[in-house]
């Protein structure tokens, strides 16, 4: 590793400890030319999520795009760290179960998975959109199935 300072390549670990979830290993280095101290992350290195949308077209998974939508759904309800904590699990489940291509249907069920564990009514909002409510009986359908504690269907 490089230092940032004098670019040299003479370092060391001082301290080693777990980042993000165990997602990384966050080390503290100290340059043994100019002594200055910096971090640097080291994680395992995925292949793409590739996500299949409805038209066919293919795209790159984005966590934070599920955090966003996730956001909108939950806002002033729940914190941000949860929804962050969600959106990992989202992607680990994708991963676990589709390998490196799922579809966005299934991105979908993954999200209204956390959600409906998270807030029952993030989970509404979000159904609401990803199932394309038209109506006041869809809305009472979906609750309805809430009630029963049910998996989400697509």
């Amino acid at each position: 590793m490089r230092c940032p300072v004098c670019a040299a390549d003479d370092d060391h670990v001082v301290d080693s400890r777990p980042a993000d979830d165990g997602t990384a290993i966050r080390r503290r280095r100290e340059c043994g030319t100019c002594g200055r101290r910096f971090t640097t992350f080291e994680r395992i290195e995925q292949p793409p999520l590739v996500v299949v949308k409805r038209s066919g077209t293919t795209t790159t998974f984005s966590r934070e795009n599920v955090l966003e939508g996730m956001s909108r759904a939950a806002k002033n309800r729940v914190p941000l760290e949860d929804l962050r904590a969600a959106a990992v699990a989202v992607e680990a489940r994708l991963r676990r179960e589709g390998g490196n291509e799922v579809t966005s249907e299934q991105v979908g069920l993954a999200v209204l998975g956390e959600l409906r564990d998270l807030d029952p009514v993030a989970y509404v909002r979000f159904a609401s959109v990803y199932k394309n409510f038209q109506g006041p009986e869809d809305f009472e359908s979906e609750l309805s199935e809430l009630r029963k504690d049910a998996p989400p269907k697509p």
